[in-house]
């Protein structure tokens, strides 16, 4: 988690949000996470609800699509090449994947 702070705080300068899970709470600027249920028997009012709702569906995207390369891509699972190097893997992971599973 602290390593990739850094990373983080970097694209929320650049106006990127971050969408988290729970354990990044209090993580700072940029960073959504979702917003916990209060104590006892009390709910979440309407927004916030929605809000943790419109949080899910977009992460479920994501994690989706991370599952789909590294379940796809057996190598990605324990690739050990230099951090410059593994962007232009996953671009061309990426590409094959999406000629695979989307018709022409």
């Amino acid at each position: 988690r602290e390593h990739a702070l850094g990373a983080l705080y970097a694209a929320a300068s650049q106006g990127l949000p971050t969408l988290a899970d729970g354990g990044y709470e209090g993580t700072g600027i940029g960073v959504h996470t979702p917003i916990k249920h209060p104590p006892g028997n009390q709910v979440l009012d309407a927004d916030n609800r929605t809000y943790n709702a419109l949080l899910r569906r977009l992460r479920c995207l994501g994690e989706r699509g991370f599952a789909l390369l590294t379940g796809r891509w057996r190598t990605l699972q324990r690739i050990t090449a230099s951090p410059s190097k593994i962007g232009s893997i996953i671009q061309a992971a990426l590409a094959l994947t999406h000629l695979e599973h989307r018709p022409t």
